[in-house]
């Protein structure tokens, strides 16, 4: 049950863990027979596979993440009546931003339609383009306010301001993972993102559902993955070192109950090791065949989006995939010539991706969502100090309305869900908030939002915390 009535799931996973606890864990044994076999499997091991609430669409995230916020109305969402108020104020006035904007800024690129839905795309993305009967574009979608940090976490965590678990770790806590051998939740990025790891903390929820961070810049298994492999031991002396190691953790941690920093301590040695084997072969693009990696491309991005492929395709849950270090898409000058360069960094790899995903038969099961954390202003930036250079060729942040894309996972291809206004500046048609995308998400993933929960502080969380509504029109 939710927040309305008493959780008896959680009052049987609190006796679970003092069982488990009290005299060598024996007493476990006995309830262990009164439980689900998936719980006592997650009491075990936190990454255990676990059953849904109703049968899924999805069983995997891809989660391209352009950080930044591209301008919809550059890219998924043309304005044709932006040309005819170019360089004029926009007759509707324009909405509050971050900066002051001024007239009308048309885009730069032209928009053809493409595949059997005829939907619109803009030139920069002519890859992507061609997988649109795939694709649902939502344009009505709304965020908060209009900065970067609060707009990432509400994006990434469901809520800009407390502290709380990111969904690709709800996703692991719900779900558990198809390979023990890697983690369940990874995240990759060629640098840092602003708010670095709080994108994909855990928060509350113990320490094994954390993303395990994968800087991209780098192509070597031990500099991709620090301190994975130990030159000094052959695996049988590691493994001893560990089974010792775990016995005197246990026998510490029988004396210290909800003690999560030193579980998921436990779990990491573990995954650690096991991970020698696996993520050597996962993260190793070279063993892909050439025709597969000339068809993604040879690019950090190309990179870091196959083996994205890879990692699914291994059974991890939930992958996360940033463009780059900050806010690379945050254009508020010179639009037109780095919009164009951050599609043509990662247009022919998100194409590859699709179409590879679905020639494996992999699409119908795996949810792929492209975006960032808000959209961009249809009026010009106007010059401040330190801010554009004085230059006045570029567009705000803007979270009154922007578009993401899902793809597979059981969404409905080839379709555009929602409007902006006539300008761009405001989602006016089935407005689509981040609270709807993230329970629409999870109800693809085989949950109820509602009551997918943890029990913090006295009260029963989620990542929609009390928010949110499916919306149907998305799924086919």
């Amino acid at each position: 049950m939710g927040h309305h009535g008493f959780n008896w799931e959680h009052l049987a996973l609190n006796r679970r863990e003092l069982l488990c606890r009290a005299g060598m864990g024996f007493g476990a044994m006995g309830l262990a027979s009164l439980l689900a076999p998936t719980a006592t499997a997650a009491t075990n091991n936190p990454l255990a596979q676990r059953a849904t609430h109703f049968r899924p669409r999805a069983k995997r995230v891809i989660h391209l993440f352009m950080n930044g916020g591209p301008s919809h109305v550059d890219t998924f969402d043309p304005k044709p009546a932006l040309a005819r108020y170019a360089g004029k104020v926009l007759p509707s006035g324009n909405l509050p931003t971050e900066r002051k904007t001024g007239a009308a800024l048309p885009s730069p690129y032209t928009f053809k339609q493409y595949g059997q839905s005829g939907l619109p795309v803009s030139e920069i993305f002519p890859h992507t383009a061609r997988c649109m009967d795939d694709i649902c574009v939502i344009r009505s979608m709304k965020a908060d306010v209009p900065n970067h940090e609060p707009s990432l976490m509400l994006m990434n965590c469901g809520d800009a301001r407390q502290v709380r678990p990111s969904f690709g770790s709800w996703m692991t806590y719900g779900l558990g993972t198809e390979n023990q051998n890697l983690p369940g939740f990874v995240a990759m990025c060629p640098g840092y993102p602003i708010q670095e790891s709080q994108n994909w903390q855990c928060g509350f929820l113990p320490g094994a559902y954390q993303g395990a961070y994968i800087d991209t810049r780098k192509q070597k298994l031990d500099e991709l993955i620090e301190h994975i492999r130990n030159p000094e031991q052959l695996p049988e002396a590691q493994r001893r070192q560990l089974d010792l190691l775990r016995r005197i953790n246990e026998r510490h941690a029988q004396s210290r109950q909800n003690e999560g920093a030193l579980e998921a301590r436990i779990h990491s040695f573990e995954l650690a090791y096991r991970m020698q084997i696996d993520a050597a072969d996962a993260f190793d693009i070279s063993r892909e065949p050439a025709h597969i990696r000339q068809l993604y491309g040879n690019t950090t991005q190309a990179r870091q989006i196959l083996i994205a492929r890879r990692l699914v395709e291994r059974g991890v849950r939930f992958v996360q995939v940033w463009h780059g270090d900050g806010q690379p898409w945050d254009n508020h000058d010179d639009l037109a010539v780095n919009h164009r360069n951050l599609a043509k960094q990662c247009d022919q790899a998100i194409g590859a991706l699709l179409t590879d995903l679905k020639q494996r038969g992999l699409l119908e099961d795996t949810l792929v969502i492209w975006g960032g954390e808000f959209g961009r202003t249809p009026s010009v930036e106007l010059p401040t100090p330190g801010s554009n250079a004085g230059k006045i060729n570029g567009r705000d942040h803007n979270h009154h309305g922007f578009t993401m894309w899902l793809a597979g996972g059981g969404v409905k291809g080839g379709t555009a869900y929602g409007a902006t206004d006539e300008f761009g500046f405001r989602a006016e048609e089935n407005p689509v908030h981040v609270h709807d995308l993230h329970a629409t998400l999870l109800h693809l993933m085989g949950f109820d939002h509602e009551r997918l929960t943890f029990r913090h502080a006295g009260r029963d969380f989620r990542l929609t915390d009390v928010h949110g509504r499916v919306i149907h029109d998305l799924i086919a």
